[in-house]
């Protein structure tokens, strides 16, 4: 029984006055207390103390325009190149966004109170408070056009290849630009962090080779690969001794994409598996609206998607994630050495393998024993 003492033990509500030489994780620690404050600070001590062990492998998932306000650039790719990300499920749109600044383009802070008719006559897209060119978009469109009829890319595959590939000639771009480290898919290719998109056809990457498809183009994405792969990564991870942790910014469909891992090898594929080791979400979705993107960690117990032996060190934080992911990126940083890269990229054939020979071996079993009761029935 829980007793009185119990509840007391939590750390006792006496900070120290903030001076304005403190660091990013001496301002956590010590002044982010309670309420969604808290919860991030919470969050930060998950990642960092837990999520970030060697054997751990870690997802995150991406929605809502990051990549145009910068979070690529500033936040992404740090973490990437730390090792504290090992594959990604992102919305096609901010990995599109995050290709105009490999392609030496700008966007420009702007306000969210213009007069949106005068911008569309001005040619000027904006995303809230930022602007940018219109042309922005049509260089980006033929570019992606161009490199997407290449040889290499005309056979039908995963979002990761797909990725993989436009993030080398981003590269090259870069390289010929004398600019480095301006985008996330050129840098996920250096890492070999593979990155999908669980909606390929809603961003304008598909609507791109959506038109080649009218054009004869072969290139096709695979969303069975996007499933099994994913899978497989998950698989992988757990088959060695090792944990899974998910890192949810935003919510919507990259966040199922990444959940559902759980229950394609539990329900679907039929091997016994228990869920994700490590939940932590930055959302401003509610929970009482019934949308997948306010959806709990305790919800998605039910659904095998989380551990039930690990739901009391899952977290989640309600709040702007141009503020959060920062801060714990931050935190992360200042106190963790980086991880050496897993390259999940490289392993994704070897994988593969295990997870079908594991499907085979649970699909005979159950094949087996449905044959014993089938002959019981008829004795």
């Amino acid at each position: 029984m829980t007793t009185r003492k119990d509840f007391l033990r939590g750390q006792r509500i006496d900070p120290k006055p903030i001076t304005g030489r403190e660091t990013v994780p001496e301002l956590v620690d010590n002044a982010f207390l309670a309420y969604n404050a808290g919860r991030l600070a919470d969050g930060c001590r998950l990642f960092t103390e837990l999520m970030l062990e060697d054997d751990v492998t870690v997802g995150m998932s991406l929605t809502g325009a990051m990549t145009p306000a910068g979070l690529g650039m500033s936040t992404i790719i740090p973490v990437l190149e730390a090792g504290f990300i090992d594959w990604i499920v992102s919305t096609g749109a901010n990995l599109y966004h995050d290709a105009h600044f490999g392609l030496g383009l700008t966007m420009h802070r702007g306000t969210p109170f213009a007069d949106d008719v005068e911008l569309r006559e001005q040619g000027v897209v904006r995303i809230y408070d930022i602007f940018f060119d219109y042309e922005v978009l049509l260089s980006t469109d033929a570019y992606i056009r161009e490199v997407s009829a290449a040889p290499e890319f005309q056979r039908p595959m995963s979002t990761a290849e797909y990725h993989y590939l436009l993030g080398g000639y981003i590269l090259e771009r870069e390289k010929a630009l004398g600019i480095s480290r301006k985008s996330v898919l050129g840098v996920a290719h250096q890492c070999a962090v593979p990155m999908y998109t669980s909606s390929p056809g809603d961003s304008s990457i598909g609507m791109n080779v959506a038109e080649q498809a009218l054009t004869g183009s072969q290139l096709r994405f695979d969303p069975s690969a996007d499933v099994n792969e994913t899978s497989a990564i998950v698989f992988d991870a757990k088959t060695h001794g090792g944990k899974s942790g998910i890192l949810i910014i935003g919510g919507g469909s990259p966040k199922n994409f990444v959940l559902q891992t759980e229950p394609q090898i539990q329900e679907v594929l039929g091997i016994s598996e228990k869920g994700h080791d490590y939940y932590l979400q930055m959302t401003d979705a509610r929970a009482d609206t019934g949308g997948l993107s306010g959806a709990t960690p305790a919800e998605a117990v039910s659904w095998g998607k989380v551990d039930p032996d690990k739901l009391p060190g899952t977290v989640v934080c309600y709040l702007d994630n141009t503020v959060g992911f920062p801060i714990l990126a931050a935190y992360a940083l200042a106190k963790r050495k980086k991880r050496r890269l897993k390259r999940l990229y490289d392993r994704r054939e070897e994988m593969m393998r295990q997870l079908t020979e594991a499907y085979q071996e649970a699909k005979a079993d159950r094949d087996a024993r449905a044959e014993a009761t089938t002959v019981g029935r008829r004795h």
